[in-house]
C-alpha cells in the first residue's frame, strides 16, 4: 500500500518518542545492573572508549613533562601549542570548505531555487547564460564511468608511477601505494561553452569543471616507516578541449588536446606525515608548489595531447603549437589611485608606493615601485605570447608596497581578443575594487613566416624606448624531439640526459630522461629574439648531475633567415660527443610585425598628453609669435669634445672555484665572465668554461666626456644555470687615463684578495681629418681580438636643433613630436614637446661608426601616441666628402612636408698616448703574461 509523504514524515517525527521494542527475555542495562549480572560487550567497549579518550588527553601533557625534564623554557611548549592550534584551524577550515562544496554540488537545484525565490515548478531545467550550457547528460556519463576510472588510476599508479618513483632514488626503493580510491563523488562539469575554431578542422570547447571529491590516496616508504597521503580535494577551473584535426575516416577526430587556460584553484586535505603541510605558512606553500607542477603539465602554454589515430602527422605541432601572436604591453602610468599609507595611527593620511603586476596566463611581470605617488609613471614594456583567442586575458593588479603586507589598490582585466581585433589599444582602463585608472598601450604583433620585413622591424625597434628589456624583433620556437647514440658514463652506465638551450642570457632546460643514451623528450621551448641576424642558439646535452657534458651544438640563427618558412627540421650533429651522436630538433622562427595602418589612438580628456584647443594655436602650437628662422645650428661649447675610451679586458688569475658537484663533495672550477659599467652603459664579456685563469682578450669601446670623477666598474661572475655567483669587483678612476691617454695594470679584486684582473685602457681623441680616418681604418683591419670585435673607425656627433612645418594630426591638431636618431644598433630619443609643429629640441648625441663608407644616419620624427611625421636618411659618404667632415643645414623630410635643422660631425679617433711596440700596430693588443 502506498503511503503519502506526509504520513511518513509524521511517523519519522514521532519515532524518537516511542521506546524501542524488546524481545522476550531481553534486559536493559539497568535491569542487568540491578540484577548484578556481568556487563556485556557494549559496556566493555564504552569503558575502552573512555580510557582511550583519557589517554589522548593525557598525551597532551607529555610535551610539558619532556620540556621540564630536559630543562627547556616554557616558550617551546607555547610555541608548539600555537603551531598545533594553527594546524587545527587550517584543517578545520579545509574540512568545512569541503562539506560546503559537497552540499552545493549535491543539492544544486534546491539551493538555486532558494536563491532565486522560485518554486521547483517555476525553475527551468537550468538558468541559461547567453553562451554557457549546462550538460547534465555529460555528468551522468562521468558518474557512470567514475568507478572504472578509479580502477584505471589504481592500476596506473601501482604499475607505472610507483616503479618510476622507486627507480628515481635509492632511498625510495620501498615506496608503494597502499590505498587508491577516487571516492564516490565524481568530477562535475558545471558549464560548457563551444567556440568557433580557428579553422574548419577543429572544435573548441570550454568545460567549467568542479571537483569536490572524497579521494583517498595513501603511500608508504616501508624502509623508513613513513606514511603519507591525501584525503579530500577541491579543484575548480576552466578546461579547454580542442578536437583536431577532423578527418574523413573513423573516429573522425584525430586527437584531443586538453589544457587549463588559467591556473585552476586547488585545496588539499593531507594525511599521515603530510599533515605537516597544513601548518599555517606551509599550507599555501604546498598548494602553490603542486599548482606549479600542474601548470608545468596542463596550463598554457603546456597541454596534454591524446592521439586517437596511429601515425598522427604534425603531432609535435599539435602538442606545442605556435603562438597565435604576441601582445606588447606598454604599462605607461596610473592616476587617481587610493591612498593606503597612514601615519600617527591614521590621523595623518599619506600617499601610496604603487607597483603593478601584469599577468597573461603563466607569464607574469612586476613593475618597479614608485614612492609616494598617486599618479605614478612607469613607462615599462612587456611582451607576452598568446596561444588561445578567445580565452586568455590580460590582468593588471596595482598594489601599495609596504614592509609587511602590500595593500591592494585595484585590478583590471581585458580579453586579448579585443587587442587582436583593434591591432593597437591605447586607453585608460578603470581599476575594479579600488580607485583610479591605469594607462596601457597594447599592440598585437603578428607572426610572419618570412624575413622580408625584418629590417623594417629592427629599424622601428631602434627608435623605440623600452625598459626593462629592449623590444623583440622575432621569436624562436625549439621543438626538442630526441637524441641518438649519446656517450655512456664511466663504467658503461647509461646516462640521464638533460638539455640546456641558451640564447644570450636566457637559458631553459628540458626534463631529465633516465637511464638511456637515446632519450626522447618531445618538448618545446620559446625565446624572444632582439636581432636574429647576430644571435646564436647554444645547446648543451648533459647528464642530470650537470658534471658530465654529453655533447654540444651551436646554431647561428641567421641560418633560419634563408631557410624555407624560417624553419629547420633536421638532425644536428653534436660536437664533443660520440661519432654518431646527434640531436633531432625543429627550429621555427617568426618575425614580429605590427600592422599599424588605420589604427586610432583614443585619449581620455584631461589625461597627460590630451590636447587643449583653447590654449594653443593650431598651426604653431603656441600663442607666441615664432622667432626668425635660423640658417645654422648653435650648439653649446661642449659639442664635439667627446673622447673614445677603448677597454681591453685581457685576462684574470687566481679566481675562486664556485662550482660544486655531488652535493658539494666534488669541487669544480668556475665559468667566469666580466661585467663592465661606465657612463650609463653596460657590457659583458664572453664566458670562459671551467678556468680559474681565464683569457678573454676582448675589446669594448665607450664614448666618454671630460667630466671629472668618472669610474669604470668591473665585476667578475661565475656563469650558472640559475643565479650567477659573484667572484670579485674592482673600480678604475678615469681621471688619470683621460689625462695620460693610457693605462695597463693588473687590478686586485676587492672581495677576492688572491684574484686579479688584467686591464688595458686607451683614450682616443677624435680629429676631423679624412686622411687620419683612412689611416684608422687600415690600422683597425690589422688588429684582431679573440672575439673578432670590429673596432670603431669614427665618432659621429649629431646636434638636432629644431624642426618646422610638421604635418598636423587629424588635419587640425598639432602633434607632440620627438626625434629618434639611429646609427647601427644604437639609438637616441629626444624629449617630447607638447602640441607643436615647430619643435625646438637642442639636443646632441654621439655614435661609434665602424664602416663610415657604408653606413647611414637615420632620423625619424614621430608624434607621441600617433604615427610618423617624417624621416631622413643621411649617408655617411656625404659627410666624408664635406669640408671638415661636417654638414650643418636644413634637411627636408622624406614625406614632402617638414624640415629639420641639424649638424652632423664625423671625426676619426686618434691613437692612444704612446707609440706602438716593436711588434707592429697590433702588438700592443696581445697579452703578455706576467
Amino acid at each position: 500500500m502506498e503511503r503519502s509523504p506526509g504520513a511518513s514524515l509524521v511517523e519519522r517525527a514521532s519515532a524518537p518518542s516511542d521506546p524501542p521494542a524488546r524481545p522476550p527475555g531481553a534486559h536493559t542495562q539497568r535491569d542487568r545492573t540491578s540484577g548484578n549480572q556481568p556487563a556485556g560487550p557494549g559496556a566493555a567497549a564504552e569503558a575502552l572508549a573512555l580510557l582511550t579518550s583519557f589517554g589522548r588527553r593525557l598525551l597532551v601533557l607529555v610535551p610539558v613533562y619532556l620540556a621540564g625534564a630536559v630543562g627547556l623554557s616554557v616558550g617551546f611548549v607555547l610555541f608548539g601549542l600555537a603551531l598545533y592550534l594553527g594546524w587545527r584551524r587550517v584543517r578545520d577550515g579545509k574540512e568545512r570548505s569541503l562539506r560546503a562544496a559537497r552540499q552545493l554540488l549535491d543539492d544544486e537545484e534546491r539551493l538555486t531555487a532558494q536563491t532565486l525565490y522560485l518554486s521547483h515548478r517555476e525553475l527551468p531545467a537550468w538558468v541559461s547564460f547567453p553562451d554557457v550550457e549546462k550538460a547534465e547528460w555529460l555528468n551522468k556519463i562521468v558518474a557512470q564511468v567514475w568507478p572504472f576510472l578509479g580502477q584505471y588510476m589504481e592500476k596506473l599508479l601501482a604499475e607505472t608511477v610507483a616503479p618510476a618513483v622507486r627507480g628515481s632514488n635509492p632511498h625510495l626503493q620501498t615506496f608503494t601505494f597502499t590505498r587508491v580510491e577516487l571516492g564516490e563523488k565524481p568530477l562535475r562539469i558545471v558549464g560548457v561553452k563551444v567556440h568557433a575554431g580557428q579553422s574548419k578542422e577543429q572544435i573548441l570547447l570550454d568545460l567549467s569543471i568542479s571537483y569536490v571529491g572524497d579521494v583517498q590516496i595513501d603511500v608508504e616508504v616501508k624502509k623508513y616507516f613513513c606514511k603519507a597521503g591525501v584525503k579530500g580535494m577541491q579543484l575548480h577551473g576552466v578546461l579547454r578541449v580542442i578536437l583536431e584535426p577532423l578527418i574523413g575516416d573513423l573516429p573522425i577526430v584525430g586527437a584531443v588536446s586538453m589544457f587549463f587556460i588559467r591556473r585552476p584553484t586547488l585545496d588539499i586535505n593531507w594525511t599521515g606525515m603530510t599533515n605537516l603541510l597544513d601548518i599555517p605558512g606551509l599550507s599555501s606553500l604546498s598548494d602553490t608548489m603542486i599548482m606549479d607542477s600542474i601548470a608545468a603539465f596542463l596550463v598554457l602554454p603546456n597541454r596534454l595531447l591524446v592521439p586517437l589515430v596511429p601515425d598522427l602527422r604534425d603531432a609535435a605541432q599539435l602538442r606545442s603549437p605556435l603562438p597565435r601572436g604576441i601582445v606588447r604591453i606598454h604599462l605607461l602610468a596610473a592616476r587617481g589611485l587610493g591612498s593606503k599609507d597612514k601615519y600617527v595611527k591614521g590621523l595623518i593620511e599619506g600617499k601610496s608606493d604603487p607597483y603593478a603586476l601584469v599577468r597573461v596566463g603563466t607569464q607574469a611581470f612586476c613593475s618597479r615601485v614608485i614612492d609616494e605617488d598617486l599618479n605614478p609613471q612607469w613607462g615599462e614594456t612587456y611582451e607576452v605570447m598568446v596561444h588561445e583567442v578567445p580565452g586568455q586575458e590580460i590582468e593588471v593588479e596595482v598594489f601599495d608596497k609596504d614592509p609587511d603586507k602590500d595593500d591592494f589598490l585595484g585590478r583590471m582585466k581585458l580579453d586579448v581578443g579585443k587587442v587582436l581585433q583593434a591591432g593597437v589599444l591605447d586607453d585608460w582602463f578603470p581599476l575594479q575594487g579600488g580607485l583610479g585608472q591605469v594607462h596601457l598601450r597594447l599592440e598585437w604583433l603578428s607572426l610572419l613566416p618570412h624575413a622580408e620585413k625584418l629590417e623594417q622591424v629592427l629599424q622601428w625597434n631602434r627608435g623605440m624606448s623600452s625598459r626593462p628589456e629592449p623590444p623583440s624583433a622575432a621569436i624562436l620556437v625549439v621543438y626538442l624531439d630526441r637524441a641518438q647514440d649519446l656517450p655512456l658514463k664511466k663504467g658503461n652506465r647509461e646516462p640521464n640526459p638533460v638539455v640546456q638551450l641558451s640564447i644570450q642570457d636566457m637559458t631553459q632546460e628540458s626534463k631529465a630522461v633516465y637511464c638511456t643514451n637515446s632519450p626522447v623528450w618531445e618538448e618545446a621551448f620559446r625565446f624572444f629574439l632582439q636581432d636574429p641576424r647576430s644571435q646564436e642558439l647554444d645547446v648543451q646535452v648533459k647528464d642530470d648531475s650537470r658534471a658530465l657534458t654529453l655533447g654540444a651544438l651551436t646554431v647561428p640563427l641567421a641560418r633560419l633567415l634563408t631557410a624555407p618558412e624560417l624553419t629547420l627540421d633536421q638532425w644536428f650533429q653534436l660536437s664533443s660527443s660520440g661519432p654518431n651522436s646527434r640531436l633531432y630538433m625543429k627550429l621555427v622562427m617568426r618575425i614580429l610585425y605590427l600592422d599599424s595602418s588605420g589604427v586610432h589612438f583614443p585619449t581620455v580628456p584631461g589625461s597627460p598628453g590630451a590636447w587643449d584647443p583653447d590654449s594653443e594655436n593650431p598651426q604653431t602650437g603656441s600663442s607666441v609669435d615664432a622667432p626668425p628662422r635660423p640658417y645654422r645650428t648653435t650648439p653649446d661649447s661642449h659639442f664635439g669634445t667627446e673622447n673614445v675610451l677603448r677597454i681591453h679586458v685581457l685576462e684574470a688569475q687566481d679566481l675562486i672555484a664556485k662550482d660544486r658537484f655531488l652535493g658539494g663533495l666534488v669541487k669544480g672550477k668556475s665559468d667566469p665572465y666580466v661585467k663592465l659599467k661606465l657612463a650609463g652603459q653596460s657590457f659583458r664579456s664572453r664566458v670562459v668554461r671551467e678556468d680559474l685563469n681565464p683569457r678573454w682578450n676582448e675589446v669594448f669601446e665607450v664614448i666618454v666626456t671630460s667630466i671629472p670623477g668618472q669610474e669604470l666598474d668591473l665585476e667578475v661572475f661565475d656563469k650558472d644555470l640559475d643565479k650567477d655567483d659573484f667572484l670579485g669587483r674592482c673600480k678604475v678612476g678615469l681621471t688619470a687615463v683621460l689625462n695620460t691617454g693610457f693605462l695597463d695594470e693588473w687590478l686586485t679584486l676587492e672581495d677576492v684578495p688572491s684574484g686579479r684582473l688584467h686591464l688595458r685602457l686607451e683614450r682616443l681623441t677624435p680629429r676631423a681629418s679624412a686622411a687620419e680616418l683612412e689611416e684608422v681604418l687600415q690600422v683597425n683591419s690589422l688588429i684582431q681580438t679573440q672575439k673578432s670585435t670590429e673596432l670603431a673607425a669614427a665618432l659621429l656627433t649629431v646636434y638636432v636643433e629644431r624642426a618646422e612645418d610638421l604635418p598636423l594630426r587629424k588635419g587640425t591638431k598639432p602633434p607632440s613630436p620627438y626625434a629618434t636618431l639611429t646609427m647601427g644598433d644604437a639609438s637616441y630619443k629626444t624629449k617630447t614637446l607638447s602640441h607643436t609643429s615647430a619643435p625646438v629640441w637642442e639636443e646632441s648625441a654621439s655614435f661609434l661608426v665602424k664602416r663610415p663608407h657604408a653606413e647611414s644616419l637615420e632620423l625619424q620624427v614621430r608624434g607621441e601616441g600617433g604615427g610618423g611625421l617624417g624621416s631622413l636618411s643621411l649617408p655617411l659618404p656625404e659627410l666624408l666628402a664635406a669640408e671638415q667632415l661636417c654638414l650643418d643645414q636644413w634637411f627636408a623630410l622624406n614625406n614632402g612636408q617638414g624640415q629639420v635643422l641639424l649638424r652632423a660631425q664625423l671625426r676619426a679617433p686618434g691613437r692612444p698616448g704612446r707609440a706602438p711596440g716593436p711588434g707592429g700596430p697590433g702588438a700592443a693588443d696581445r697579452v703578455v703574461p706576467r
